[in-house]
């Protein structure tokens, strides 16, 4: 805002100059045009004030202006200049007498000054609906000059949302307790969306819950690590990250490592989300001395499996009383014995809640989060059914074990159920299934193994042959499958008969889809260390993506951890006559040889499920294989860039930073945002810890590093190189 000052009129300078000197009374004011706007203007709220008003006099460095809210607000005694902003001016100092605020300039400004006063913070609004006076006066004047506000009665604004609007859920309600917090989800008032640059902000029911202040890594938005956190108070402002904008919900986490701590207090409690404009307020929530609420109770109820065999993938049914407590749009969580039972991708279609398919199912670990769906009804008994094809495996020793089911922080903890037997799957089967059945051998080695197109049109239905060398784990059949994952691109459609896909000759017992993952059931057991190849025909309707491009499709099995390997088919291009397709084909010299590549001799080079890097004709190892994610991102160890690429790389549990002259990446474990330089990029696959090694996205560094890659088919081997 620019300083002004205005001109006295030549006549009146004059009258002036020939009058002699006499005392003149000071006006009652000289301000003019004083405006006071309430950012919220509902009862009890917490609000931002801007007074905006001119000045008639000079004031000096040292002087004052005071502002007045009327007896019925609620100003903090802790406002101080971080609070208050001048535009334009700065300011020496701020202190609160009562409900008045008085500011010390730390420079002049002069008479005419349009003057703009922002109270950020520390005002709270009367209780009671009504008008209400907001006076200002400068250290030149002896009264104040008002303007008028509008308090609002809560509802009558109009956006502000009924109570229980969204559910709290803690890890333990034990007064004083360390927390974790999920608050909601909750759909926004009427067309609101989420936008980056925008806050959202948490009003704790206590601010001896909060600590001074919180690492953004222990916050998500909607799933994604918040931007930043400010802790003021009993209110956490939250900047919206780029990875929920446009979303018309809020769901809000609080990790442990916050520091959030339960109220101390024995009692119900609220709390409170603003956005927009808007304010959100809990369902009650009650904090209890011994923490009772949140115990765990056993025994409660029967768990039926489809097949109790150790290592078996199973069904799992199950039926116990929450008390009404699992309501619509709230979390059932189920905890299974270990965290190699439960698979990383789980659809909503294989989970039922009294009858009712799930709004959202997830896993971390050996839990598994269930979200009620909105028309879900309360009901004392809940039964859950986890279908066979959610890919749920026993645990692989015979024992008695049990399940944990968790709504509104209650914990029910089943009867044992009994794991028999040895697992189903042994390395070694005992009898072979026929006379050319090879004799199973430990590491069994596919590098060799291939993916061909019948068609490699664009645009066009195609058949797809797999030729898998070896299984390391047999498969039974009607019971296990092989999973192939088509890159984005590809059209899989959502239903694929048995009839068109075969094992080994034999029509498929089953076939499911789930989006891009075909799970293909044999209809025959197929031992371990057996070759099992997989021919999907045309008619399945598995259509080319319309971008000449090479594409990688990964294959995977229910009793292998891990991919299995992944192999790059040209599409859009010429197809060799022989099985094998390359990536990047050539005019090949003779139908039955694969093209060469031309590695340049600096290149570094790797293969996916490979432990080691080759370098100038030398192999170096690897702390973790290179694997594929999402069936179209390789992710190598941060280990690569350091060693192949010798570019200056440092990496912990928690974070990444690789250097290449000025440029830096940074990248987050379990984050799938990175920073280049100051700026924030979506990465294709998040960061992952494997084996207490980062794994990073290989093509993100070398595409903003300069670095070039390419394949090598006579090798099965991608090389990087610059």
């Amino acid at each position: 805002m620019e300083k002004s000052k205005k001109a006295l009129p030549i006549v009146l300078a004059s009258a002036l100059a020939a009058t002699p000197l006499v005392a003149v009374p000071q006006q009652a004011s000289a301000l003019s045009s004083v405006t006071v706007t309430a950012d919220e203007d509902t009862a009890g709220e917490d609000s931002e004030y801007i007074i905006e008003f001119g000045v008639d006099k000079d004031l000096d460095e040292g002087d004052t202006i005071t502002i007045n809210f009327d007896s019925d607000f609620d100003v903090d005694d802790s406002i101080d200049d971080s609070d208050v902003d001048i535009d334009g001016y700065d300011i020496a100092d701020v202190e609160v007498d009562g409900n008045e605020i008085n500011i010390e300039l730390d420079e002049p400004i002069d008479l005419g000054a349009d003057l703009e006063i922002t109270i950020s913070k520390g005002i709270t609004n009367p209780d009671d609906e009504d008008t209400y006076k907001v006076g200002v006066k400068t250290s030149s004047e002896k009264t104040m000059k008002y303007d008028d506000v509008k308090i609002k009665e809560d509802g009558k604004k109009g956006n502000s949302s009924s109570k229980d609007d969204f559910n709290v859920d803690l890890s333990s309600e034990k007064a004083g307790e360390k927390v974790s917090i999920e608050l909601g989800d909750f759909d926004l008032d009427g067309k609101d969306k989420l936008e980056t640059g925008e806050t959202i902000t948490v009003i704790f029911p206590d601010e001896d819950m909060l600590p001074k202040s919180i690492n953004k890594a222990d916050v998500k938005v909607n799933g994604n690590t918040a931007k930043s956190i400010e802790v003021d108070g009993d209110e956490v402002t939250i900047d919206v990250p780029s990875g929920a904008d446009g979303d018309d919900y809020i769901n809000l986490e609080f990790l442990k490592g916050a520091g959030i701590s339960n109220p101390d207090t024995a009692d119900d409690y609220t709390f409170e989300v603003k956005y927009d404009g808007t304010t959100y307020e809990s369902e009650s929530f009650e904090i209890t001395k011994s923490g009772s609420s949140s115990s765990t109770v056993s025994g409660d109820y029967t768990v039926n499996l489809s097949d109790p065999a150790a290592g078996a993938r199973s069904s799992y049914t199950f039926e116990t009383d929450f008390g009404k407590d699992l309501k619509a749009d709230s979390d059932l969580v189920i905890e299974f014995p270990s965290s190699d039972m439960v698979p990383m991708i789980l659809s909503t279609s294989d989970f039922t809640v009294n009858g009712k398919t799930p709004k959202k199912v997830g896993a971390l670990g050996n839990k598994v989060y269930i979200t009620t769906p909105s028309n879900f009804s309360a009901d004392s008994s809940v039964k859950v059914v986890v279908a066979y094809t959610a890919w749920i495996t026993n645990p692989k020793t015979a024992g008695s074990y049990n399940l944990k089911a968790t709504v509104a922080n209650k914990t029910i903890t089943s009867k044992s159920f009994s794991i028999g037997g040895s697992t189903v799957n042994p390395t070694t089967p005992t009898t072979p299934t026929s006379p050319t059945t090879p004799t199973p051998t430990p590491g069994v080695n596919n590098s060799t193994a291939t993916i061909t197109l019948t068609n490699t049109a664009l645009n066009q239905a195609t058949g797809v042959n797999v030729a898998i060398k070896g299984l390391g784990v047999g498969l039974a059949k009607q019971r296990d499958f092989i999973e192939l994952v088509f890159p984005a691109g590809y059209r899989v459609p959502a239903y694929i008969a048995p009839a068109n896909i075969s094992v080994n000759g034999v029509a498929a017992n089953y076939v499911a889809v789930r989006g891009q993952n075909v799970l293909v059931y044999p209809g025959q057991d197929i031992p371990a260390a057996s070759a099992a190849n997989v021919a999907i025909n045309a008619a399945a309707n598995i259509v080319n993506p319309g971008v000449k491009n090479a594409y990688s499709i990964s294959v995977f099995t229910s009793e292998e951890k891990g991919l299995q390997f992944a192999r790059a088919v040209g599409v859009g291009m010429p197809a060799p006559t022989t099985p094998t397709t390359p990536t990047k084909p050539t005019t090949p010299t003779a139908p039955s040889t694969q093209p060469a590549a031309n590695v340049p001799a600096n290149a570094a080079l790797f293969k996916v499920n490979a432990k080691t890097f080759t370098l100038h004709g030398k192999n170096y190892p690897l702390q973790v294989a290179p694997y594929m994610a999402g069936g179209n991102t390789t992710m190598v160890p941060a280990q690569f860039f350091k060693e192949a690429l010798a570019l200056t790389t440092q990496w912990n549990n928690q974070s990444v930073a690789i250097i290449s002259g000025t440029k830096v990446l940074k990248f987050t474990v379990g984050s799938n945002k990175a920073r280049v330089g100051n700026q924030e990029v979506t990465l294709p696959s998040p960061v992952v810890l494997k084996d207490g090694m980062p794994m990073i996205p290989v093509r993100f560094v070398t595409d903003n590093l300069g670095y070039k890659v390419g394949w090598d088919a006579k090798t099965s081997s991608v090389y990087v190189y610059r």
